[in-house]
């Protein structure tokens, strides 16, 4: 309990605490229109085009003569995330480009310029190894802030327009027939998820920032079915990841972001295996599987009991008035 309470009121541990609660609750907010609209590594492809934002940011930093350097990488990752965001929206509409292809050049074009500029900007690949597999524990109380606008941007957007973004992610025929703006909510949940990525960015890291928006959602998959349950639980597994993870390597010196996925991962293993077992109580328990829908045919008690007579070819009337559907 003193250990507990020690780490508490340890301040570095207070921010990131902090910005892990942050992190886990909106990140599969975004997570959850991600796997709708089978785009589950739109995440990974922002966070290495991010990469090149990150170089960009401590290019700009150096040339104006900025102490420390880095000072500008997170405004950086954030533009550069959201222009690569919105790139691969259009190409994906206009259809000259398939959504993996892609996806498969910001993947190269963004490691490979992130580590050119950064050499460019005086600085190593090392410099870049923070950002690639995250460093919590560096988060500042500027960052902080920062962390705290982004997300609420992020939860503001993607639980407040929850409704319309469904009708896109689910059905885009569907939404352009009911008149929703369809392209305008494309490119929001695209600005969002850019938004995602450079939040996570200290948390997890650009590498593993993706798995912190899909794997809460597959895990709230095994046990829900509800596009509003798998979000709200999706969230509620991402924040005890997180902060579970967080406070693991507070005692033991082992990474945060690899902590937070690999405990993500195995919650999902556990609500995978669970998922037959509850499926099977619930079906024992369910003694009519549509109560909603009356029964359209009246079983006579007479005719449950095993007839002792010859059969008189017709029903009685009683019988046969009891048979009938229901107006």
């Amino acid at each position: 309990m003193d250990e507990l309470r020690l780490m508490l009121s340890d301040p570095l541990m207070q921010r990131a605490l902090i910005a892990a609660l942050l992190v886990g609750a909106a990140a599969p907010v975004v997570g959850t229109y991600l796997v709708q609209r089978r785009l589950s590594l739109l995440g990974d492809g922002i966070g290495h085009i991010a990469l090149t934002g990150v170089a960009l940011g401590w290019l700009v930093g150096a040339a104006m003569g900025l102490r420390p350097h880095d000072v500008l990488t997170i405004p950086g990752a954030v533009l550069t995330a959201v222009i690569g965001s919105v790139l691969i929206e259009v190409v994906r509409r206009r259809g000259r480009t398939s959504g993996d292809l892609a996806l498969a050049l910001m993947f190269y074009g963004g490691i490979a310029g992130g580590v050119l500029i950064i050499g460019i900007a005086g600085g190593t690949s090392g410099n870049l190894m923070a950002y690639l597999f995250g460093s919590i524990s560096t988060v500042s109380s500027t960052d902080l802030i920062l962390t705290a606008v982004l997300s609420a941007i992020i939860l503001g957007i993607g639980l407040g327009l929850r409704t319309a973004l469904f009708a896109v992610s689910h059905d885009e025929e569907f939404a352009i027939a009911s008149g929703l703006p369809v392209w305008l909510l494309n490119m929001a949940v695209a600005v969002v998820a850019a938004l995602t990525v450079t939040v996570a960015m200290r948390v997890v890291g650009l590498l593993l920032v993706s798995a912190l928006m899909i794997v809460p959602v597959a895990v709230a998959q095994q046990l829900t079915h509800s596009f509003s349950r798998t979000m709200g639980l999706a969230s509620i597994v991402g924040v005890t990841v997180c902060v579970v993870g967080l406070s693991i390597t507070y005692w033991h010196n082992v990474s945060p972001g690899a902590t937070i996925v690999v405990l993500a991962i195995g919650v999902y293993l556990l609500a995978a295996a669970a998922r037959p077992l509850l499926h099977r109580r619930a079906a024992s328990a369910a003694h009519d599987p549509h109560p909603d829908i009356p029964d359209d045919v009246r079983v006579p008690a007479a005719a449950t009991k095993k007839p002792t007579g010859k059969p008189t070819g017709k029903p009685t009337g009683k019988t046969a008035e009891s048979s009938r559907c229901p107006s």
